[in-house]
């Protein structure tokens, strides 16, 4: 016997129309996530500020290795004669990369996050310029085996770079300082912390930390311009940043970890032991660069010469305050290429 088919519900076809569109959305879904690329959140924390240049990061890689209890993060590529390049406050490894690729074209390059800074993981022994210059040593000659290393600083990593060039003169070639007056006998501690309120600010015991803790980005986003070309801190008034925001956006992303804001305040806090181990520094006589914002050659050369016995050449940078690579790149790379290649 057949039975008759009775028609279909108009509830039923609502439902039915109303499972097909939920299945079919499910299916376009998952079929886009399997063929989209990879979002930021699948590259790590520390390339991603990089990702997006295609130049550097098919020359350069991240690596890390493990230095008296810290986790050092260096960034490294190219060939040729090796170059060390350290950073200071409040910048990281990344403070290079605009020089990096064509630094690249004839030298290896190792750019270092120095301990317990950027994404160097762990506490160091002491924030002392010659502590941080031997973990950095480490790291270039003992683990990767590179003795004859070019070492070039900035800021706070000039000093780091003459103690590791004072203390191991077989493992270095030239040397590289760049904006930073010596601590030292020229300049003892309590000279060089009257020298701008943000160095008195910044040793201060835990002030710092609960002033600044708050909102880091904002406090890195308004001292960039202070010491930038016309800055309050070359006498001017102008508050234009040289940074960018992805640049500001990857400095705070490290600085805002408590441990790291704390570790970059204590290299100011150390003041006191970098002017006693500058006195006993023996003198370094490699072929040296100085290199100096505009009109602070003639200042920061009184502070270094009695260390560094070998100058072949000093320059301060045209339009440019303390961020050099960032105010002037094209300057900084060709007197480095020349330096280097001399």
């Amino acid at each position: 016997m057949i039975t008759a088919i009775r028609p279909l519900s108009r509830r039923f076809l609502r439902s039915a129309r109303t499972l097909a569109t939920v299945t079919l959305t499910l299916l376009l879904t998952i079929g886009t996530a399997a063929c989209s690329t990879p979002e930021a959140g699948d590259v790590p924390p520390y390339a991603v500020a990089t990702q997006d240049d295609p130049e550097f990061e098919n020359t350069f890689r991240h690596e890390f290795a493990d230095v008296d209890g810290v986790r050092m993060h260096y960034v490294t590529g190219g060939s040729g004669t090796p170059v060390v390049l350290i950073h200071g406050w409040p910048q990281t490894w990344y403070g290079w990369w605009p020089i990096m690729p064509a630094l690249a074209e004839h030298h290896t390059v190792y750019a270092v996050d120095l301990p317990g800074l950027g994404d160097s993981i762990g506490s160091p022994t002491g924030f002392d310029k010659a502590t941080l210059a031997r973990y950095v040593h480490t790291l270039i000659a003992d683990r990767l085996k590179v003795r004859d290393a070019a070492v070039v600083g900035h800021d706070f990593g000039a000093a780091v770079a003459f103690q590791y060039a004072s203390r191991f003169p077989d493992d270095t070639a030239r040397l590289g300082y760049f904006d930073l007056p010596l601590p030292g006998p020229t300049v003892d501690a309590a000279t060089y912390r009257s020298l701008s309120w943000h160095i008195a600010f910044h040793s201060q015991r835990r002030v710092p930390e609960a002033v600044v803790g708050d909102d880091v980005r904002e406090y890195l986003a308004l001292f960039y311009p202070q010491v930038s070309f016309g800055g309050t801190a070359f006498g001017g008034t102008s508050d234009r940043s040289p940074f960018t925001d992805t640049e500001i956006n990857e400095y705070a992303r490290t600085y805002s970890r408590p441990e790291t804001l704390s570790g970059g305040f204590e290299l100011y806090r150390a003041l006191d032991k970098d002017v006693r181990d500058t006195a006993a520094a023996a003198p370094v006589h490699v072929p040296t660069l100085l290199m100096t914002a505009q009109g602070q050659l003639d200042a920061i050369r009184a502070t270094v010469t009695p260390r560094m016995t070998k100058i072949v050449r000093a320059v301060d940078v045209p339009h440019a305050g303390h961020w050099l690579v960032e105010e002037n790149p094209r300057f900084v790379t060709a007197e480095l290429l020349r330096f280097l290649g001399g």
